[in-house]
């Protein structure tokens, strides 16, 4: 009888001291996110310096790093179309301190494009918040192409022999698939050469690599000095920096292509950390010096969504996508 009274009390004192450890961790671990963020963040952007994401993430970088009272490094990892920079955040510590500066084309192209990913991209990150969207991007020509307009270029690009070479941010880029569907729906002869990043696809495009380009519009300074020429947007209607430059859909009714740029982290991020982040993002985008960067970025506008919202956009366009690459034919081993 004593001994059994003894094992009971042994498994009774067992039970409580993995329960006041539980709590013990339990209460570490919210101390710890209430205290978020006590050291520096990383924040990996999937293309090289000098482009869109890049100016956007490094906008993001600058304001909510002393919301936060913490600095905010940007760092640069290029290649695949941002499956490295996806596959690095999603394999990283689910503590806050490493996240991703992302877009559509990432999450809801690659899926659908690439034979291998790092990553399920639906379930693998996080949507913290979305930060960005834009009206459209530009196709321009280098100004030794010898065309004047949008209809001078479409006659000149289906009589092209042999066939016209575009530069694109990468392999399943939105400015890809933007030509591809100009390609297909006006029966082009074009030619896609990827580079790492829409700034280099610029460089390559003014330097006459190229015949022509689907970029953002931060290139219009460049459509302004001469060094390219802007043709038309990819966007529902004109663009008000560039009125004079007919949308694409009014020769091709429904064609349209926009983008967006948000802030993710690793699936298993906690929920304190997500509210933290989402309430200073959100005072950001809500500052005017924050909406005239963006707008500086290339016609960008803040855009405040919840979190539904946001998971809701993503996969609407990876729906919508996986439909269009697969009309296209796209694939990349």
């Amino acid at each position: 009888m004593q001994e059994k009274r003894t094992r009971m009390t042994v498994r009774i004192r067992a039970v409580l001291i993995a329960a006041g450890l539980a709590l013990a961790g339990l209460l570490s671990a919210n101390a710890g996110h209430a205290q978020y963020p006590s050291k520096p963040i990383r924040l990996v952007v999937p293309i090289a310096p000098g482009g869109a994401p890049d100016v956007i993430a490094r906008t993001m970088a600058d304001m909510l790093g002393p919301l936060l009272g913490q600095t905010i490094v940007v760092e640069n990892r290029a290649g695949a179309n941002g499956n490295i920079a996806m596959g690095l955040v999603a394999k990283s510590e689910p503590d806050g301190y490493t996240l991703l500066s992302g877009h559509d084309s990432m999450l809801a192209i690659n899926p659908h494009m690439y034979a291998k990913m790092p990553l399920n991209t639906l379930k693998d990150l996080a949507p913290i918040s979305m930060v960005a969207v834009s009206s459209g991007f530009l196709l321009v020509v280098p100004s030794s192409v010898p065309v004047k307009n949008f209809q001078d270029f479409i006659e000149y690009a289906k009589s092209a022999n042999p066939s016209l070479a575009y530069s694109s941010g990468g392999n399943g880029s939105l400015h890809h698939l933007a030509m591809e569907m100009l390609r297909m729906r006006a029966g082009l002869r074009l030619v896609h050469v990827p580079y790492k990043g829409g700034a280099p696809a610029v460089t390559a495009t003014i330097a006459g690599e190229v015949s022509a380009a689907i970029t953002s519009s931060v290139t219009g300074a460049h459509v302004r000095a001469g060094r390219l020429r802007g043709l038309a947007v990819t966007g529902s209607s004109r663009l008000p920096a560039f009125p004079d430059l007919p949308a694409i859909a009014e020769f091709y009714p429904g064609y349209q292509i926009s983008s967006w740029f948000g802030v993710f982290g690793p699936a298993a991020l906690p929920e304190p950390v997500i509210g933290k982040l989402r309430t200073e993002i959100n005072r950001v985008l809500e500052m005017p010096e924050a909406r005239q960067r963006l707008q500086a970025a290339g016609q960008f506008e803040p855009h405040v969504t919840t979190r539904e919202e946001f998971a809701d956009r993503i996969q609407a366009d990876y729906e919508k996508f996986g439909t269009l690459v697969r009309q296209i034919g796209i694939k990349v081993d």
